[in-house]
């Protein structure tokens, strides 16, 4: 007979195409729910995916704040549903990716903290979702793969240093937190996972334009081998850019605060 408390990860079949991999430690769950800080005022918490409620039990504890789930696998919603009655009018059936800013609590422009145990699949979807709308997001608190947390957490000069990497760290601080082993998960994966927390920092605007910006961060990491000064060829490069020390190095040696100067350079005529 199959038990119907939260966190049973057997009751609900784990699902591939979801990238499922149910938390089975309490402990783990405990850890993760107790990374957020508050950072920002909100008291509104959104958690993606929370599966069996294995993360949900802890967050249900923390009279500090309000919780919402958002689940896309009906038989996750029908189990939550049935066995976390503390959730009742908070589970929000549909899938984040595809949900606007103005869906969220009605519209409003209330602030609300994100965190979850993310499928590995589109955990860095969810982070570019979260950039669109981080006005309003103060907070993340996340569990993906470790090499993609390390790459989010890393700094210039390192090899996971990438796109993501520059986009997160324009608008939050980002730190890795701690690596969870596959034996904890129900299926085990076949990686290790990290877990991260980012804090919005006080940036309202970049200081240069952001879609110049982006343009300039994409074309540097997608020739990442190249110098920025053929990397950067197809944008059409000006002659203050052109004289910039930046251009012999490559996007990876480029910190956050270093591409906004250069997209700053790249704009002038």
């Amino acid at each position: 007979m199959k038990s119907h408390r939260p966190g049973d990860a057997n009751y609900v079949k784990p699902k591939k195409h979801l990238g499922q991999h149910f938390l089975t430690d309490m402990s783990v769950s405990a850890r993760i729910a107790g990374l957020l800080s508050g950072h920002g005022g909100y008291r509104k918490v959104l958690e993606i995916g929370p599966g069996t409620g294995v993360l949900t039990q802890f967050l249900l504890q923390n009279d500090q704040i309000d919780l919402d789930v958002v689940e896309i696998d009906a038989e996750s919603v029908a189990y939550l549903k049935k066995n976390v009655p503390a959730l009742s009018g908070h589970i929000i059936e549909g899938d984040f990716l595809q949900m606007e800013s103005a869906q969220l609590y009605g519209g409003t422009q209330e602030k609300f903290a994100v965190i979850g145990n993310f499928p590995y699949n589109i955990s860095s979807q969810i982070f570019f979702k979260v950039l669109e709308m981080r006005d309003r997001v103060p907070e993340v608190v996340g569990m993906l793969q470790r090499e993609v947390a390390e790459r989010l957490a890393s700094g210039p000069g390192s090899r996971d240093y990438g796109i993501l990497s520059v986009f997160l760290q324009a608008w939050y601080d980002v730190t890795y937190e701690f690596t969870v082993g596959p034996e904890v998960f129900n299926p085990p994966p076949k990686v290790h996972s990290g877990v991260i927390r980012c804090r919005r920092n006080a940036k309202t605007d970049l200081g240069c334009n952001e879609r110049g910006f982006t343009m300039v961060v994409k074309a540097g990491f997608n020739q990442r081998r190249k110098t920025l000064r053929n990397a950067l060829k197809p944008l059409g490069i000006t002659e203050a850019a052109a004289n910039s020390p930046f251009m012999d190095k490559r996007a990876e040696q480029l910190s956050v605060t270093e591409f906004v100067t250069l997209t700053l350079l790249m704009d002038r005529g």
